[in-house]
């Protein structure tokens, strides 16, 4: 089915919005997929708060080269594309784990921001952890010398308790 100049324009527009809403964006070669396959993708994808959409190639590109992005091979044969608009980490995981165990399944690459990154980029990606975990992690990291300084200051009086406890209970009880 050919698409009439104005559905390539609004298609394009389409791919231009999503380039400028997501924070990252991941490559799949789909040809071995059924549709199955894609809307499994697709629900998994939802759950992390990201969207996966098939993509014609040249209109891709050229919304590609309209916001920036570097030239690729990238989108040669099939593409499908996923936008992580708020947690990168979490699309990788669902790329990697969609990918798992089937040797027909390629993660082509994709970008992080409007920098270009390869396949073994994106399954390190997916290694992180979730973004939640990490701000726990920052916060962690954050609260342990407030922590630290807090027991250092205690440490005195806490041991000068433990001395006039200690005399107290020895001492003769007067009676």
């Amino acid at each position: 089915m050919a698409f009439t100049k104005k559905q390539k324009v609004d298609m394009t527009a389409l791919y231009e919005k999503w380039l400028t809403e997501s924070e990252a964006m991941f490559v799949l070669d789909y040809k071995s997929l059924t549709m199955k396959d894609i809307d499994m993708f697709r629900a998994k994808a939802r759950e992390a708060g990201s969207e996966i959409h098939l993509v014609k190639n040249t209109l891709f590109t050229r919304a590609l080269e309209t916001q920036g992005f570097p030239k690729t091979e990238m989108f040669e044969g099939t593409s499908l594309v996923g936008f992580a608009f708020n947690d990168p980490p979490a699309l990788a995981k669902v790329f990697a784990d969609f990918i798992k165990g089937v040797d027909t399944r390629k993660v082509k690459g994709g970008f992080l921001g409007k920098d270009l990154i390869t396949d073994k980029q994106v399954k390190s990606l997916a290694d992180l952890p979730s973004l939640p975990v990490m701000r726990a992690m920052l916060l962690g990291v954050i609260s342990a010398p407030a922590t630290k300084l807090v027991r250092t200051l205690a440490e005195p009086a806490r041991s000068m308790a433990a001395v006039v406890k200690a005399y107290s209970e020895k001492a003769p009880v007067a009676g």
